[in-house]
């Protein structure tokens, strides 16, 4: 019986010295132990381990049987005895066994499990795990550390809940275990901030060291990937609450200001590994941006701070973390960038951030992250707000930084709507420039001929794709054609009368060549096909198209026709304003040679 094995190797232990164990002992005593476990005598197991006269045997051996325990409570369910004696005997372990030998085991026994056993086996040794903590004097520091670390890179692989379902399922239990965590780490925060106003002990420094990393870690995962949202139906949002947590510890340790303004102070380890120095600064970075995010868009621990700081250096302190997030694709991260931008945004007043910004790299690479979004990103709601942030962004410049964001996106965005949306902004500052009152020398005059260089010009001539280009062309025509008529010759505010010549050679002349040639071409395209619809019908052809590389679903020869209608549609809608254009240019200009005469 495995009771009796147990008993007759605790009675030849009880006659030994301490030093006189030997691995033979220790191997018999965790079989004999997990017999009595898997064959459901943990009530007697109980009772050996409570028993006085064992104490040093159990001191020594019983770490041994945190692997078996952690199986059979597991096993036995909720309201089981037996599982209540396995409790029970797992708190009597972390009292009375070697601190650094248990501490071992604890860890051992976390880092060995997986899937969906994670938060519950995390969950259920946290509580020994802190008492064995608080037991141990050397190293406790690097031990918290260590066992923080160690809970979240096992948490670190499951998929974080982000749905209202998914969260009130909270199916893994990730939800309550990330709580639990941050429960367990409180008294090793209390005993920093107990300590802070005394003589800094280097014990104390390190512990505080320990509890910023686990913070970063857990801003890192889950709260970046988490639905931070209030959601209806939920009274208290697990992650939210995560959230309260973390900030609130990093206040305490008077590290959350730091943390959000200057960036992390503690020492960060040195990698002799370049990649290992990288990883290191991508997730330190990570970590920061979620912190801004929590504070700026979600208000924890808004007020802690600082009222002095103006709008225009709240958005200078946040952009390197905006830029972070929205190089990212996940819905849940990219999100969160676009929330922040707009939160740091609608703070400042229209026409009040000044041009010199943009001499710092963020303020360049952010519009352009955000162009990338609206014109890859597969959501279209994302598209679609980045759209609103990127206009709001440039509303917020002066009229030199606007003027050298225009020129800049111009030459970057390499897409035709990008453009053709820039060109339609240039259009309303040049239409507020020439009814306003005061000078503005940045949308008129040479400075503007300049910008209209950019402008008023086709990529390859006479050549230029006008279909893949004809949201830039048409809004180039728009303008010219407001120029030509709110600008008069007499006046030429713009200087577009001066450049005229110039402009007739670099965009209206090859853009008619060039559509006279587009038309041409779909013309006797349409033909071609409808000559040989009858043989395409008959024998039921379809054509391939092949777009960016991928090709796209089969087309029939009526399909074929309607894309190329629809393309001479365009050419046309570009002609009648070109026309409209050049007759406006061609009865001005003859007004003037008139009036000369």
């Amino acid at each position: 019986m495995a009771v009796d094995e147990l008993q007759a190797i605790i009675q030849r232990c009880q006659i030994l010295e301490e030093a006189d164990f030997k691995g033979e002992d220790f191997n018999l005593f965790q079989v004999a132990g997990q017999k009595c476990l898997e064959d459901g005598y943990a009530a007697q197991l109980l009772e050996v381990i409570q028993n006085e006269k064992n104490k040093v045997i159990i001191k020594n051996m019983g770490w041994n049987l945190i692997s078996p325990l952690v199986r059979c409570i597991f096993m036995y369910k909720q309201e089981d005895d037996k599982r209540e004696h396995c409790l029970r005997i797992l708190d009597q372990l972390a009292q009375l066994c070697n601190p650094k030998e248990l501490f071992l085991g604890l860890l051992e026994q976390i880092e060995q499990t997986s899937g969906e056993l994670v938060c519950q086996t995390v969950m259920l040794l946290l509580q020994p795990l802190q008492t064995v903590l608080f037991k141990l004097q050397n190293k406790k520091a690097y031990s918290v550390g260590l066992s923080l670390a160690m809970i979240m890179n096992q948490l670190t692989p499951l998929p974080v809940p982000y749905t209202k379902q998914q969260i009130q399922e909270d199916k893994l239990g990730l939800c309550q275990c990330c709580n639990a965590v941050v429960d367990f780490a409180k008294p090793f925060v209390s005993e920093v901030v107990k300590n802070m106003d005394k003589s800094s002990e280097y014990n104390d420094m390190e512990l505080k060291e320990e509890l910023i990393k686990f913070c970063m870690q857990s801003l890192k995962y889950p709260l970046l990937a988490a639905q931070l949202e209030q959601l209806e139906g939920i009274e208290e949002h697990p992650f939210r609450h995560f959230a309260t947590e973390i900030t609130d510890i990093l206040w305490n340790m008077g590290e959350l200001i730091p943390l959000v303004f200057v960036r992390h102070k503690g020492k960060s380890p040195h990698w002799e590994n370049q990649e290992f120095a990288d990883i290191e600064r991508k997730n330190s970075a990570d970590s920061l941006a979620c912190l801004s995010y929590l504070m700026f868009v979600q208000h924890f621990g808004v007020e802690c701070l600082p009222v002095v700081f103006s709008p225009s250096y709240l958005l200078l302190c946040n952009m390197t973390h905006i830029e972070v997030l929205l190089k990212r694709t996940e819905e849940s991260v990219l999100s969160k960038g676009l929330d922040l931008f707009e939160s740091c945004l609608l703070r400042m007043e229209d026409n009040s951030l000044l041009h010199h910004y943009l001499e710092l790299r963020s303020f360049i690479n952010v519009p352009q992250d955000l162009v990338k979004i609206m014109t890859l990103c597969p959501m279209e709601h994302m598209r679609k707000k980045s759209l609103n942030i990127l206009q709001v962004f440039i509303d917020k410049f002066d009229t030199e930084g606007k003027y050298t964001l225009f020129r800049c996106l111009l030459k970057t965005s390499n897409h035709a709507g990008v453009e053709g949306y820039i060109i339609k902004n240039i259009k309303d500052q040049i239409h507020l420039a020439l009814t306003k009152e005061y000078d503005n020398i940045w949308f008129t005059g040479h400075h503007l001929i300049s910008l209209l260089d950019l402008v008023l010009s086709l990529p390859e001539g006479a050549e230029t794709d006008l279909l893949q280009n004809s949201d830039r062309i048409m809004a180039s025509l728009n303008l010219l054609r407001y120029l030509v008529i709110k600008d008069c010759e007499s006046d030429n505010q713009t200087g577009v009368w001066t450049t005229l010549g110039k402009i007739e050679q670099n965009f209206l002349k090859p853009l008619r060549v060039g559509l006279n040639m587009s038309k041409a071409h779909y013309e006797a395209e349409i033909k071609n096909k409808k000559e040989n619809r009858k043989e395409a019908q008959s024998s039921n052809t379809v054509c391939s198209v092949t777009v960016s590389g991928e090709k796209m679903p089969a087309m029939t020869t009526g399909m074929q026709l309607q894309v190329l209608h629809s393309a001479l549609f365009t050419f046309d809608l570009i002609e009648s304003v070109l026309a409209r254009v050049e007759e406006l240019i061609e009865v001005k200009t003859k007004a003037v040679m008139d009036e000369n005469s």
